[in-house]
């Protein structure tokens, strides 16, 4: 009985967190479903809300935009300039100007541009050549953008959670876990047990304080952002590509000399068949990390663009009848992206512990 009120308390929470995910981001497609309509409809306001942003929108009420302003900080020809993204206004072309440390800057598809002087001079501030090609420069930004800030957070939500079960394991050694330790110990112990150690072998715990910090923090990066509100973290195909990075560092910095023969004198290969093995395992080395970002940058964003196109379509056809079928659409499609932020953070760090138990594994020659 216990379980079952478990399951159901779930799906409570995350049916109320649909709705009001439903009508949170109701009032701004409304006000976006018009393709003539500045922002160019409903195709761009999807992207708006899968890219990364200078400020985090909450919704749209009575046509004004409502959004918590971010730390805008940039190294410019001049030095250091910091500000609020707030202080960027609309302007008449389109744009959204600042002015600050004595330098314009203009706001463009959610990229900020030094202002372009000969564009002042008629009253805009964007050029381009004859091509229809940007010719305005960028300063260089370390601003909080809001996946920026979303990152802060799934960091700040995985210290807690594991700092409380520490405290816990620490206080109360020889008692049952309870609490945040009650949860993560037993995810823990299955990473560790069969993901992990099966794939890398004995030397598994050198690597096994970095892959579990890989699943927690790929795994609550998915669960929060399919909250109402939240941003699309580990749909960045940054934050993708650096996980992958760090996964590739990790693999061919502990390669042995096995790995790295293998890849340029593969054993028991003719050598005039070496000329295409050895080329075909280099790309590999490559390919490895490029398929973990792909994969998880394209399953997430991907469902996140299609729980926003099934509610647009009420907006599009302002059938009411369209709008219950998509309200149902919504829910079934969010309760199989919880399942899925489990399995893409379980594929990912189960490929990466093989990719470095390849790197680590010693072979021995049997006579």
């Amino acid at each position: 009985m216990n379980h079952i009120h478990t399951q159901f308390s779930s799906f409570r929470l995350q049916f109320a967190a649909i709705l009001v995910s439903f009508f949170l981001i109701s009032p701004a497609f409304a006000s976006s479903s018009d393709p003539e309509a500045e922002g160019g409809g409903s195709s761009d306001f999807i992207m708006h809300h899968v890219k990364d942003s200078y400020d985090w929108h909450i919704t749209d009420w009575n046509g004004h935009a409502i959004s918590i302003p971010l730390p805008v900080i940039l190294n410019t020809d001049q030095g250091w300039v910091t500000f609020m993204s707030s202080a960027f206004h609309h302007d008449d072309d389109g744009t959204y100007v600042a002015e600050k440390g004595g330098q314009r800057f203009v706001k463009y598809h959610e990229k900020v541009y030094y202002a372009s002087d000969a564009a002042n001079q008629q009253g805009q501030f964007l050029s381009y050549n004859e091509s229809g090609n940007l010719l305005n420069t960028k300063p260089f930004s370390l601003s909080i953008t809001k996946n920026v800030a979303m990152l802060f957070i799934t960091m700040a939500v995985i210290l807690w959670i594991f700092l409380s079960a520490a405290a816990h394991c620490k206080k109360h050694p020889n008692k049952a876990p309870k609490g945040a330790a009650a949860v993560v110990e037993p995810i823990i112990l299955y990473v560790r047990d069969e993901i992990v150690k099966p794939n890398i072998g004995p030397r598994y715990k050198t690597y096994l304080p970095y892959l579990l910090t890989l699943f927690f923090f790929i795994w609550i990066g998915n669960l929060l952002g399919l909250l109402p509100g939240a941003a699309n973290l580990t749909g960045n195909i940054t934050v993708t590509a650096s996980l992958a990075l760090l996964t590739f560092l990790y693999t061919n910095l502990s390669g042995n000399k096995h790995y790295w023969k293998h890849i340029f004198a593969t054993p028991g290969v003719p050598k005039p068949i070496l000329l295409v093995i050895v080329p075909v395992e280099i790309i590999g080395v490559f390919t490895k990390p490029i398929s973990l970002l792909v994969r998880l940058f394209v399953a997430i964003t991907a469902g996140h663009i299609v729980i926003l196109s099934f509610i647009g379509l009420a907006f599009i056809f302002s059938s009411a009848s369209v709008g219950i079928v998509s309200t149902i659409m919504v829910i079934f499609i969010n309760l199989i992206e919880l399942l899925v932020a489990t399995i893409q953070a379980y594929v990912f760090t189960l490929f990466s512990s093989m990719y470095i138990g390849q790197a680590v594994a010693e072979h021995h020659d049997h006579h």
